[in-house]
């Protein structure tokens, strides 16, 4: 009988045809990354990885997505990495909550850009499948350890995102299938993530290190250093770690026909993925208007029990820890209606109103609730309720973002990171990269040489 890490790996060496609807959903969660990365590539804490380049970093022959430096090739993985997670407003796998473009992508683009500068070239198209092969392995691994591998505290996005990146490269590197095999035995070695790490510089960490982890584990593979023969199923492998009853047949089962990109989502918030449908219903009340918020004795939210998990963070002292925090969504959104970047900022959390607002919240569990509804029920000092029901919230399965509105999200991050780059010329490129010679050549159209004052 073939074993889970070889079926894996058969399936990255010699995949099935992919859907045209794969190709595009792997091609629009690429743009949605190069975006998130451009927004996020001005944070300090990229700052402070971008400042040890000097130390660390090797000849400087790659891009970093946004800024003017440039990096070795496992660098700029790693700090590409960081820089599209670092908002968490990166793509969302259903039902895992996995952002699998942060490690993977990042991985692949520095690779292609590596080859086509010692004249190997990578097409856009195999670009794209090999993206969405290793974002493929991502996520069914995490469905195979849900929900109870979040539950423990394991940041899932890198514990899982590192063997897809290992994966996506090993795929661009032509390696065969045991040379994967031992990929992801390298990847098993170098994989990390704690949930405790939300909202602080540390998250960046483990997201970066999975992008660059899961690269270096491909190259190497390819290189010859070898690993363990089981490193997904063994009795001490990835699976074995991290549940106690791990779901086999959510790999293996229907592997090339069904496919999980399928399943990804983009988001309208920089926010964790279950404050989308939280946001909505208090931008909708805010717009609604015909109450004064001053004047609301407590709010309750009922939701998925992820929902409370998740974002239950009352008086957050910093823009990162805003983005998982309920308390502060909810205040932001109904207080001054909006949800925007600048709404999750250092500067937008010390506000007193936002604050006082954010102390009323209370939850309540509810299992029944999709991670994409919820209901936001307001008590007034009158006596009267206020309620509003989301059902599925936009950007989810059922309300997609669309082209327009991914174009839409690209720009305001160019804006908000407030570099002259043309928005419009990298998004064209970007829309056509299955029909490129050199998948990685829009790489340069990222890097700004001058900032706006």
């Amino acid at each position: 009988m073939v074993g889970i890490s070889a079926t894996v790996a058969d399936f990255v060496h010699a995949p099935p045809a992919m859907p045209d609807a794969v190709i595009l959903a792997g091609r629009r969660s690429l743009i949605n990354m190069v975006g998130t990365a451009i927004g996020g590539s001005g944070e300090a804490a990229i700052d402070k990885l971008a400042a040890l380049l000097p130390a660390f970093s090797g000849p400087p022959t790659n891009t970093l997505i946004g800024r003017p430096e440039r990096a070795d090739m496992l660098w700029a993985a790693y700090i590409n990495a960081a820089s599209a997670n670092i908002f968490d407003y990166d793509d969302t796998h259903i039902p895992t909550v996995i952002h699998p473009s942060a490690p993977v992508g990042p991985a692949v683009l520095a690779l292609a850009e590596t080859l086509a500068s010692e004249g190997r070239p990578v097409d856009g198209r195999a670009l794209i499948e090999a993206f969405v092969l290793g974002a493929e392995v991502t996520c069914r691994l995490g469905n195979a350890l849900h929900p109870v591998h979040y539950a423990r505290g394991w940041h899932i996005t890198s514990t899982c995102g590192v063997f897809g990146a290992a994966m996506a490269a090993g795929r661009l590197l032509g390696l065969s299938p045991s040379q994967l095999v031992d990929a992801l035995g390298h990847a098993l070695a170098q994989g990390a993530g704690s949930v405790e790490t939300l909202g602080t510089m540390s998250k960046s960490l483990s997201v970066g290190q999975a992008a660059r982890g899961g690269l270096m584990a491909a190259l190497l593979a390819a290189d010859g250093y070898t690993g363990p023969e089981e490193p997904l199923e063994g009795k001490r492998g990835f699976l074995a770690l991290h549940s106690d009853t791990p779901d086999y047949a959510a790999i293996t089962g229907e592997l090339g026909s069904r496919w999980e990109i399928l399943n990804n989502t983009f988001k309208p918030y920089p926010c964790g993925v279950v404050l989308n449908p939280v946001i909505e219903a208090c931008l909708a009340l805010h717009a609604k208007g015909g109450f004064s918020t001053t004047d609301i004795m407590s709010v309750e939210l009922t939701g998925h029990p992820l929902l409370r998990q998740r974002t239950d963070r009352p008086g957050v002292t910093s823009g990162r820890l805003a983005q998982v925090s309920a308390q502060h969504a909810v205040a932001v959104s109904l207080v001054h209606g909006r949800a925007d970047l600048a709404a999750f900022s250092d500067k937008a959390v010390a506000d007193t109103e936002t604050r006082a607002l954010g102390d009323k919240l209370t939850f309540r569990d509810d299992p029944t609730y999709a991670l994409d509804s919820v209901q936001i029920r307001l008590l007034m000092t009158d006596g009267r309720e206020i309620l509003n029901v989301i059902t599925a919230a936009k950007g989810g399965l059922g309300d997609p973002l669309s082209d327009t509105d991914l174009a839409e999200k690209f720009r305001d991050q160019i804006a908000w990171r407030r570099v002259l780059l043309d928005g419009d010329e990298l998004i064209a490129t970007l829309e056509e990269l299955d029909h490129a010679i050199d998948g990685a050549v829009f790489l340069r159209k990222t890097q700004p040489a001058i900032f706006r004052e």
